[in-house]
């Protein structure tokens, strides 16, 4: 972050021991969540600590049930009792445009939505270590006497460095803090924010299982996968927006004071019944990508629901279940939600396209990969995160990265004719 008044040796060596800091305090909110998710699931389904869990895998429906119960009526009562005795809740949005965030409620509001995803809530789990992140980044960022543009972009890197810690994605966090957060890819922002990323993800490897997130077989290039990518990106485009726009209408009316405490249960409640049957919708949404990219033609079916048909309704269940939480009142990310039901709509598409053209064999995880990459970068309206994101995820090579490119590049120019219209429209 070079700065004409500044570029002195003395600048230099500050700014690079704070921009440190703010990648270990990123490590530091991953690590923290991870471990609260962990101790919340042994509690809860007796897991023992390690690796990617997931409410999901629960030994049985009833106790899924039970849990997403459980955790309606404890976090209600909590957001319930933070909204109404609490500070205002500060947003990583506000606070990288100079806004202090409360350190209490903070970090109330990131062990709350925790808990939430820990006993199965259908939401994401990335806004937590991202305020955690954002609020220490403030914290070391106060008295080192930086201008407002230098504390700025060390906000963003810290929320940013909070995502790349708990996800080990320290690539897809450095684009989220300069595409995303800062809106500006420079060279003043893109080096604090690969720097914060890079520590953060050494730094929560100390205590955070390095394995791969998704699971996913080889995939390979065909005329098919190409063909089919242009073809159904601007329809990933399109439900992009529309879930998107769903989840803000719902958000926009989501109950306050004490009728928190009674949706919330309830609509906890209601995601709880519709995981008897299917689990995949349970939690920040891993578990249906993994069924979605593990999917094949050849797979038996599930109550008579062809593979197909059984991921297109799981995309669809998961986009109720999600939008439903976040109308209820929870506060959480969208982020895997979006690769969950990105990742089961296009594998259902692309197993019906491969009825009409096959391919290399009957394996969907191609489809579900690309799937999952549109969607999340337009829900996210940022190409470039939302594609190295998922492959980050997944660890996938440069093999897949030409059909992802096309409907990414198709998604988005959707969502892109979409806002200008709506943009238009209120002139």
């Amino acid at each position: 972050m070079p700065h004409s008044g500044h570029a002195t040796p003395v600048w230099a060596l500050k700014l690079a021991v704070v921009t440190a800091l703010v990648g270990v305090s990123g490590g530091i909110a991953g690590i923290a969540v991870w471990l609260a998710l962990q101790l919340i699931q042994f509690v809860a389904f007796g897991y023992g600590f390690g690796g990617h869990l997931e409410a999901a895998d629960a030994p049985s429906g009833l106790n899924r049930f039970l849990a997403l119960t459980a955790a309606g009526v404890l976090t209600g009562f909590a957001w319930w009792a933070l909204r109404r005795w609490g500070r205002s809740i500060v947003s990583v949005t506000a606070a990288v445009d100079g806004k202090r965030m409360p350190a209490l409620a903070t970090l109330a509001n990131a062990g709350i939505q925790i808990l939430a995803v820990g006993l199965g809530a259908s939401i994401g789990k990335e806004v937590a270590p991202r305020e955690v992140g954002a609020w220490l980044a403030q914290l070391v960022t106060r008295r080192a006497g930086l201008t407002a543009r230098e504390t700025k972009i060390l906000v963003a890197c810290g929320a940013a460095a909070g995502l790349a810690a708990v996800y080990d994605v320290p690539l897809g966090g450095a684009l989220f803090a300069v595409e995303v957060l800062l809106g500006e890819i420079s060279f003043a922002t893109a080096l604090p924010a690969f720097a914060t990323s890079a520590v953060a993800a050494i730094t929560a490897r100390l205590v955070i299982p390095d394995e791969v997130l998704y699971h996913v077989p080889a995939m390979h290039l065909s005329p098919s996968l190409l063909v089919w990518a242009v073809v159904v990106g601007p329809v990933l485009g399109l439900a992009g927006v529309g879930f998107v726009k769903l989840t803000n209408r719902l958000q926009g009316i989501a109950p306050k004071g004490w009728h928190l405490l009674v949706v919330l249960p309830v609509v906890f409640a209601m995601v709880g019944l519709i995981a008897i049957p299917f689990p995949e919708i349970l939690g920040n949404g891993r578990a249906l990508g993994l069924v979605a990219m593990n999917t094949t033609l050849d797979d038996a079916s599930f109550a008579g629901l062809s593979p197909i048909v059984l991921l297109l309704l799981l995309g669809v269940l998961r986009t109720v279940t999600t939008s439903a939480t976040i109308g209820a009142g929870a506060v959480g990310g969208t982020l895997t939600p979006s690769i969950a039901i990105g990742s089961a709509i296009g594998g259902g598409l692309g197993g019906a396209w491969l009825l009409l053209w096959p391919a290399d064999g009957p394996s969907l995880a191609a489809f579900a990969f690309v799937g999952a990459a549109a969607f999340l970068a337009t829900t996210m309206r940022a190409p470039f995160t939302g594609l190295v994101l998922v492959v980050e995820f997944t660890q996938q090579g440069t093999d897949i990265l030409v059909p992802s490119l096309l409907a990414v590049s198709g998604a988005v120019a959707v969502g892109y004719v979409l806002a200008r219209r709506r943009s238009a429209q209120m002139v």
